[in-house]
């Protein structure tokens, strides 16, 4: 089992995408016929490829972070980038972890019977061939496809180059773990090619492809989400809000604010910006805490007061998802102007309010309208494993079929089982 489809030197980046797309599907018709007890053991046997291979793909690693450094990528994208020893047991435990979920295939929904007698279930079934198409974090690799495999897909991944050499080393040992466990070898493929073309067949693959999920910076998901004829569940950007309300324990709002924010600034989660409330008297400490523990803060004139380190924020501070240590600041007055500075800025990811009221916390989490709403927690609780969904194919920020973050069950649907007795329709 090879860890790259070949790329014939004639074949088109068009006609790869068709030739492994097509691979895909029928793979995913052969994984169906797999049980759930199966799949998991599969997983469990990549879980043990990755352990075994921990040098190769460490020293693989190393070769991205090199050219990384050597292309000037910011730290931040170096840290998404990076793999030790330990962020790779995690990747590996994380597979044990996707094993031990419930499945969700098969799950009856609901039944009903009809006056006629036919008996109607809604089944979970699998979504079929998905798409990944992602950015500098090699531990979406593996991510994507113990989801996609434990919820009965096949996955086609398509990586960025910062981690071409992390990548294809990852996709190898899951190969041959998977291998070993009878789970067919274009179940999990990985795009051979770095061509951007490569992307835009992806996205044109309607009929062959059933949903792409981009993951990664924000020209990548806004050129997925103008350009593709498949459809798509993606995040446009994490420009996610902390209130800290006139009644927030003033302890409680530093560690929040710190946390939110600097915990790691390269992560969706991340807060970028933060309201204070007007009436808050615990407001420069929280200011002082982050310019403290090395946050640069942008704030309006009523912000910069607080502190003469701040400096001033420009009108795109306000939707700007920064993925490092900047952040902007606002003081707001109440519960109403911070719902209607989230309204007017926020991407819908991720929002947060400090409190000790509980009725005005209750309206919070009524009124905001994203996909995760938070009362006294840090924003970077936004991810599939805190949630307890084991690995997250994405945060989803959308309305329709799945929201927040998006594991197992995000990735089934579900078809009408009808049983009769020999009904007619009169």
């Amino acid at each position: 089992m090879s860890a790259v489809a070949p790329l014939s030197s004639a074949e088109t980046p068009a006609a790869l995408i068709d030739r492994l797309a097509r691979a895909g599907r029928a793979a995913q018709r052969r994984l169906a016929r797999l049980d759930s007890r199966a799949r998991a053991e599969a997983l469990r046997a990549a879980a043990a490829a990755l352990r075994a291979d921990e040098a190769a793909i460490l020293a693989a690693n190393g070769l991205d972070l090199a050219q990384g450094e050597a292309r000037g990528l910011s730290a931040a994208m170096l840290d998404r980038l990076k793999l030790d020893p330990a962020r790779l047991a995690g990747i590996a435990a994380a597979l044990d972890q996707v094993a031990d979920l419930p499945d969700p295939v098969g799950q009856v929904i609901d039944t009903a019977t009809r006056p006629n007698g036919l008996v109607l279930s809604r089944v979970r079934v699998p979504i079929g061939l998905i798409g990944i198409i992602y950015e500098s974090r090699p531990n979406v690799t593996a991510d994507a496809a113990a989801l996609c495999l434990r919820s009965g897909n096949a996955v086609l991944l398509r990586g960025g180059s910062e981690a071409v050499h992390s990548n294809r080393a990852i996709h190898a040992a899951l190969a041959r773990g998977l291998a070993s466990a009878g789970v067919p070898a274009e179940a999990v493929q990985l795009v051979p090619t770095q061509d951007r073309a490569a992307v835009g067949a992806m996205l044109a693959a309607a009929g062959l492809i059933d949903m792409i999920v981009p993951r990664g910076g924000k020209s990548l998901v806004a050129r997925v989400q103008a350009d593709a004829r498949v459809p798509v569940l993606a995040h446009l950007d994490g420009i996610n809000h902390t209130y800290i309300h006139a009644a927030a324990d003033p302890a409680m709002a530093v560690a929040i604010a710190r946390n939110a924010k600097l915990r790691r600034t390269g992560i969706c989660g991340s807060m970028e910006t933060l309201l204070l409330d007007a009436a808050f008297p615990g407001a420069p400490a929280v200011v002082a805490a982050l310019l403290d523990g090395g946050c640069e803060l942008r704030g309006d004139a009523r912000t910069q007061a607080l502190d003469p380190r701040i400096r001033p924020a420009t009108a795109e501070d306000w939707d700007t998802e920064y993925l490092d240590a900047i952040l902007s600041v606002a003081v707001v007055d109440g519960l109403d102007a911070a719902l209607a500075h989230i309204a007017a800025h926020s991407s819908a990811h991720t929002d947060a309010i400090v409190t000790a009221d509980d009725a005005v916390a209750e309206r919070f989490l009524a009124e905001v309208d994203s996909a995760i709403v938070m009362v006294n927690a840090s924003s970077q609780f936004a991810d599939g494993g805190e949630f307890g969904l084991g690995a997250e194919i994405g945060i989803a920020t959308g309305r329709l079929h799945a929201r927040g973050p998006v594991a197992l069950e995000g990735l089934t649907t579900y078809k009408w089982q009808v049983r009769g007795t020999g009904q007619i329709r009169p």
